[in-house]
C-alpha cells in the first residue's frame, strides 16, 4: 500500500485540469481506467480474477429491464458505480441482476446523496490507498 495522496497542501495543474472538464464525475476514459482495476472472485475457485466489465449500454439495457431510470447521473459515474457494485458485492449481499440494478438507482439516486459523489468516493479510496492518477491520460 502507498502513502496517502492527500498529505500534500497542492492540487496538481493536471486534476484542475481534469476538474474543470468533468467536473466530479468519471469521464469515459477515467472510468474505463477505474474499472480495469477491479476484481470479483471466481465463484468456481475462489480466487480473484479480472472484472469482466459492463459497458455503458449494457448498464442502460440492465436499468431499463426494471424499469429504473436515473435521475442524478453524469458523465460515466452510472457505468462506474454498476462495475464497482459488481466487482464487490454481486453474487454476495447482491444477489441477482434485479437486485443489481435497484443498488445502482438507490447510490447514484440517494437522496442524502451530493453531486459527484460516486467520482468523490473513488477519489478519496486512492488517495487512501496511495493509488496516482495519471490525470493528464483520463482526458
Amino acid at each position: 500500500m502507498g502513502q496517502r495522496l492527500d498529505t500534500y497542501d497542492r492540487m496538481p495543474q493536471a486534476v484542475a485540469e481534469y476538474l474543470s472538464q468533468y467536473g466530479w464525475h468519471f469521464s469515459k476514459k477515467m472510468c474505463e481506467w477505474a474499472v480495469s482495476n477491479m476484481m470479483t472472485k471466481d465463484p468456481a475457485t475462489g480466487k480473484e480474477k479480472k472484472l469482466e466489465p459492463m459497458s455503458r449500454d449494457e448498464v442502460k439495457g440492465l436499468l431499463a429491464r426494471y424499469g429504473l431510470k436515473i435521475e442524478h447521473d453524469a458523465g460515466y459515474d452510472c457505468v462506474y458505480v454498476a462495475n464497482m457494485a459488481k466487482s464487490d458485492f454481486y453474487k454476495s449481499a447482491i444477489t441477482d441482476e434485479m437486485h443489481l440494478a435497484l443498488f445502482i438507482k438507490d447510490y447514484m439516486d440517494d437522496e442524502d446523496g451530493y453531486e459527484g459523489l460516486p467520482f468523490t468516493r473513488f477519489y478519496a479510496d486512492c488517495i487512501g490507498k496511495g493509488c496516482p492518477i495519471l490525470w493528464e491520460d483520463m482526458m
